[in-house]
């Protein structure tokens, strides 16, 4: 097996280089790339609709407020009530964590069609260039995908590059519920794909829904193809920050807390992903049973113990992926710290085996799938440990996440 640690004359050398290459970028590129401006879109828009609105002469909830308070609105409704709203104020309770979960997937799909009616007028808008027409046509033609069959759309924001989460399964009645957090170049446009499936949120977990099946077709679950946060664009400055896993760890984790029943959950976080996750730790609910991170450039501490969190850590790296060369370190923010496949670091780390490179992962056949799965349905006796002594599954009975809720 080979080992995961690094020389530490090759760590230095990785860190002067990393902090030149960072250097250059903000001599030539500046801070004003890390800043967003608030501007009006159509989730605001219909947020704000929602807080001027009533319903009988009684104002609506705070769409803010907890998702019990939600819960308990939405189930004191009927059923033409509970419809009406959807229509109504389509994303807002489309994105509304509290929301019946099946609301949310009726209302989203009025926003999508909303949508696609726009993207429609954009592509014959003769003001935009045809690069700007064939971006919308792109977009049209995925908010229809996105409304075909029988898609269980959680929650979705058609503005920038666009978030989105999907359901494969039924969230009401899971006794296990997964949820998949992917890393850089991940919005509305990238969440599914033809060529290499598997690198994209949707192939992800459809990928996953199916093998935690097989691994045991006993076990109801449910998989959350989560691309609801802002994804660094590329390999610049915003993936070497934490400024998108911060706002991504709050979406997070009022997904999680939003979330119906009280089945465990398990987030599997792949690269930047396991950003987002290791700063969603400390706040995550305890229904969290794991959290599973492959090709990880780190989860911004120094140990796995740093997370606070009473989830179990894995972590897994196929020995071909290119993220094993970035420099493990963290300098004035820049950086996400300690390898979490490390020895010191703390975490169960797993066999990849299979997996070939950044985005093997979730390929049906690999090693590091059927861990995944495994971990799904609260299988840790079986999982395969990337060391022959099976110090990953030391302290760990197979039905230890059941408990947990």
């Amino acid at each position: 097996m080979t080992s995961f640690e690094t020389p530490p004359q090759l760590s230095v050398g990785r860190a002067l280089l990393a902090l030149a290459v960072v250097f250059v970028m903000l001599a030539t590129t500046g801070w004003t790339a890390l800043r967003s401006h608030r501007a009006q879109t159509p989730l605001r828009a219909s947020v704000s609709s929602w807080q001027h609105g009533h319903l009988h002469g009684h104002h609506l909830p705070d769409p803010d407020a907890s998702p019990a308070r939600l819960a308990r609105f939405f189930a004191s409704l009927t059923a033409q009530e509970r419809a009406h709203l959807a229509r109504r104020y389509a994303l807002a309770v489309g994105n509304m964590n509290g929301a019946p979960v099946e609301l949310r997937y009726r209302a989203n799909h009025h926003a999508l069609a909303e949508q696609r009616k726009v993207e429609l007028k954009r592509m014959h808008d003769s003001r935009l260039s045809p690069a700007g027409q064939q971006e919308a046509g792109r977009r049209m033609h995925r908010y229809e995908a996105l409304m075909s069959g029988d898609r269980h759309i959680l929650a979705f924001d058609p503005a920038g590059s666009g978030r989105v989460a999907e359901v494969f399964g039924d969230l009401g009645t899971a006794e296990r519920v997964s949820v998949v957090v992917p890393g850089v170049d991940t919005d509305l446009l990238t969440f599914q794909k033809t060529n290499r499936q598997y690198s994209a949120p949707v192939g992800m977990a459809q990928s996953l829904y199916g093998a935690e099946q097989e691994a045991s077709p006993s076990t109801r679950t449910a998989v959350i193809a989560w691309a609801d946060y802002t994804a660094p664009a590329g390999l610049g400055i915003e993936s070497a920050t934490a400024m998108r896993a911060e706002d991504g760890a709050v979406r997070l984790n009022a997904l999680v807390r939003g979330l119906p029943g009280k089945a465990p959950v398990s987030l599997f976080c792949h690269s930047y992903g396991s950003v987002v996750c290791g700063l969603a730790a400390h706040e995550l609910p305890r229904r969290v049973a794991d959290i599973a991170v492959a090709a990880s450039p780190g989860m911004r501490v120094k140990n796995a113990s740093h997370l606070h969190t009473s989830a179990q850590v894995w972590a897994m790296r196929d020995a071909t992926d290119w993220i094993q060369d970035v420099p493990y370190m963290e300098v004035g923010g820049l950086g996400h710290g300690a390898d979490p496949v490390s020895a010191g670091f703390g975490a169960r780390v797993l066999s990849a085996q299979g997996a070939k490179g950044h985005a093997g992962y979730f390929e049906p056949g690999t090693r590091s799938l059927e861990n995944f799965a495994e971990i799904g349905v609260g299988a840790y006796r079986s999982v395969h440990c990337a060391r022959n002594d099976g110090a990953c599954r030391t302290g760990l009975s197979g039905a230890a996440a059941v408990g947990r809720a």
